[in-house]
């Protein structure tokens, strides 16, 4: 009658271990990914500042046509 309980105490042991070791090795690789993330996106920021500032600058700087 133990023998199920004992061999369902032991898949959950192994289950715990395994989802400990998961995250353990998964958790850099995720740190990772949104350092990288984030790193594209300051990079996008980046462009569109310089994208917006230099249509601002066109647009300040053009003359007025004399019709």
């Amino acid at each position: 009658m133990l023998k199920p309980v004992a061999q369902l105490a032991a898949v959950g042991v192994v289950g715990i271990l395994a989802a400990k070791l998961l995250g353990m090795l998964m958790l850099p690789f995720l740190g990772m990914l949104i350092g990288f993330v984030l790193w594209i996106g300051k990079l996008l920021l980046i462009a569109a500042l310089i994208w917006f500032g230099y249509h601002l600058f066109k647009k300040l700087t053009e003359r007025p046509s004399e019709a």
